[in-house]
């Protein structure tokens, strides 16, 4: 009995110990294939940087798209108990850029496009179609001779409007020469103290164009799936301060799966000219007329959260 015991001992030691060395072996296989596949990304990696900085043309865009439909029947917890509501939004960023020994060409675009409803069914009067919440638009032209490795001289143009109401009332487009500086990768500073910005809206005691300077910054970075883009463009007339404005948007996108993920984009704008056009717009006729002494120039906010792309 003793012998067979040692026996089976035996046995269970000898297939413990092999089962333990093939174990053994298959973390050293696996360590082994580990170091080689990060050996190729490492390669991989070193490859795509050089196509990122190859002379040449490259283009892209990235943005979000976000929805919302809700729809209640007798639900009398809230003020309208039948209603039905909806919320689309697009934001869109493309880019073609041209980048070689001796000059540089960047096109960059900004499309923010939203629409909103509101259906109350217990009132056959109220407007149940989708109107429109937030319309940008706004394209950029910047071409620049290279002096030296981080400095350019350059001319730019830039244009923003809205598309979906009002197109090109007000209409602004920027033409001005200066200097670019790059000092760092994935940043551009554009400065152009001779820059004339071109307003265009029927309202022409309100819009005027003038002469100033113009200020542009970009700065765009991408971390593995996540991309942060932020661009601040201002205008600063030498005329008047009240015919100055600027504009702040700052885009991020996460991809999850195949260019797909979540994107959020805040834009932020200033401009006494569409405040005090607002402001007219909704006088009723009493009391002191809104002039761009009294009027309120709040700081403009759009906001856009849902689906991301990129490609």
């Amino acid at each position: 009995m003793t012998k067979k015991l040692l026996s089976i001992l035996v046995v269970v030691f000898t297939i413990s110990a092999g089962f333990s060395q093939t174990k053994e072996e298959l973390k050293s296989e696996q360590k082994a294939k580990k170091d080689s596949i990060s050996a190729i990304q490492a390669r991989v990696d070193d490859l795509q940087k050089q196509i990122d900085t190859y002379p040449g043309w490259k283009f892209g865009a990235f943005g979000t798209i976000g929805a919302s439909f809700s729809n209640f029947n007798n639900w009398y917890a809230q003020g309208s108990p039948n209603n039905s509501a909806g919320n689309i939004s697009i934001t869109v960023n493309p880019h073609a850029k041209l980048d070689t020994d001796k000059y540089f060409w960047y096109n960059t675009a900004n499309i923010n496009l939203s629409w909103v409803k509101f259906d109350d069914k217990d009132d056959p009067n109220d407007d149940d179609s989708f109107r429109e919440s937030s319309d940008v638009f706004n394209v950029t032209s910047l071409f620049g001779y290279k002096i030296s490795k981080s400095l350019a001289a350059s001319t730019l143009a830039e244009y923003r409007t809205t598309i979906i109401k009002n197109f090109n009332d007000p209409g602004y487009l920027d033409l001005g020469v200066g200097i670019t500086w790059t000092p760092i990768e994935n940043l551009v500073v554009v400065v152009h103290p001779l820059n004339y910005n071109f307003v265009f809206a029927d309202n022409d005691a309100i819009f005027e164009s003038s002469l100033g300077a113009k200020v542009v910054a970009n700065y765009n970075r991408s971390f593995g799936g996540l991309k942060f883009n932020s661009n601040l463009s201002a205008f600063m007339s030498y005329e008047d301060s009240d015919l100055s404005n600027w504009t702040w948007i700052n885009s991020l996108s996460y991809t999850v799966w195949k260019g797909i993920g979540l994107g959020f984009e805040l834009g932020l704008r200033d401009s006494k000219q569409e405040a005090l056009n607002y402001a007219l717009g909704q006088w009723d006729g009493t009391g002191t007329a809104p002039d761009f002494d009294n009027v309120d120039n709040a700081v403009q906010v759009y906001t856009t959260f849902g689906l991301s792309y990129n490609f």
